[in-house]
């Protein structure tokens, strides 16, 4: 998805008008309105400005936000996690989860480190699944059907 496309995503998922997001990023709204379209390559300088207005790290300017409403939610669409006041409520699930466990921490800093479209995929899937599995109630040994992994008997 080019820059002016998600830029005007970004600023409709937050309901703000050209005029509105140009205000508060200190851009005109012409400025706004020539990135949107493609007709302008803002400077680095620019695009600082309209993250911090949309309340967002630079670099989602270049990411669809449904893409990180995915990221944020289970798939079945509850969110994992409580709203954090962060711009970045990915990082900040890192963080929280790094106070409880340091191993969890650094699996998922190398993962995003990578940047391995597939490695990425699979572990998605692979939290998805774990979560999921979390919320349901668990069942006692001795109801599971045979197969399931038993536990050593003494």
């Amino acid at each position: 998805m080019p820059l002016g496309s998600t830029l005007q995503a970004w600023r409709l998922t937050r309901r703000l008008s050209v005029e509105t997001l140009a205000t508060h990023s200190g851009l005109t709204a012409s400025i706004v309105e020539g990135i949107e379209t493609g007709d302008l390559d803002p400077p680095a300088s620019s695009l600082d400005r309209l993250a911090r207005a949309l309340g967002i790290p630079v670099t989602w300017l270049f990411v669809d936000p449904s893409q990180i409403t995915l990221l944020t939610t289970d798939g079945d669409g509850d969110a994992t996690g409580t709203p954090s006041a962060t711009p970045d409520p990915v990082i900040q699930q890192i963080l929280d989860a790094a106070r409880q466990d340091r191993t969890l921490f650094v699996l998922l800093t190398a993962l995003l480190q990578s940047g391995e479209p597939k490695l990425l995929t699979a572990a998605e899937a692979s939290l998805r699944s774990l979560v999921r599995q979390a919320r349901r109630s668990s069942v006692p040994w001795q109801s599971r059907p045979s197969g399931h992994f038993e536990p050593p008997s003494d």
